[in-house]
């Protein structure tokens, strides 16, 4: 059953100064929250908290859990949380195919995985695309990849850090509906990063300002 995405206090600090006023945020299953403010309000770096990544010179406050499990302390791959970035990050070493399945779970034998990364493709209007080089997409196309990619892999929430932000207005928009539809469908709850009032409002859901501790 889907579990809601709980903040509770989180705050992150480094040397000593903490970037923002701790946040309080529950996000339902299926509802995008949007984070907003200024450059180096610490937008990204609550992001790099929630998904494990955080750096060693960064202390983090509060609580933050899926449901009744807790993540802090957890590693990175034992949290079921995906993340989408700016850049799409394709391995260019890998086919499409074989960059979708390096986001699948482990232990499905191979009829399977083909199985999944054709359902995928076919999902993003993608068809035939599996032995395509990542360096013949267009920009749109390898971000749907790099969005499959994340979903495959099944995380219980998705955050979302800035990656609409590099595609051009009307690319934006199709790639805005795509990831917010899956996202609902999977009733995934979702927290976005972004400095652009329409991804907001395309998000639909609550708008948080990160405010300065200073």
């Amino acid at each position: 059953m889907p579990e809601p995405l709980i903040l509770q206090a989180v705050s992150v600090s480094i040397g000593g100064r903490r970037l923002f006023r701790p946040l309080t945020l529950t996000v339902a299953p299926g509802e995008t929250a949007t984070v907003m403010g200024p450059s180096g309000a610490g937008k990204s770096t609550l992001l790099s908290h929630l998904c494990g990544t955080l750096g060693p010179a960064f202390r983090a406050e509060g609580r933050a859990q899926l449901g009744a499990r807790p993540l802090d302390g957890l590693a990175p791959e034992a949290r079921r949380v995906g993340i989408l970035f700016q850049d799409d990050l394709l391995f260019p070493h890998l086919s499409v195919g074989e960059n979708l399945g390096f986001g699948l779970p482990a232990g499905l034998s191979r009829a399977e995985r083909a199985r999944r990364i054709e359902a995928a493709l076919a999902d993003a209007q993608l068809d035939g695309f599996a032995a395509r080089d990542p360096a013949t997409l267009s920009g749109g196309q390898r971000a749907r990849v790099a969005c499959l990619r994340t979903l495959l892999a099944e995380p219980q929430a998705l955050l979302l850090d800035e990656p609409f932000s590099k595609l051009d207005a009307a690319l934006k928009d199709r790639f805005r509906r795509f990831v917010f539809e899956h996202a609902r469908a999977l009733a995934l709850p979702t927290l976005l990063v972004t400095h652009d009032p329409g991804d907001a409002a395309a998000a639909g859901g609550p708008v948080i300002e990160l405010s300065d501790d200073a």
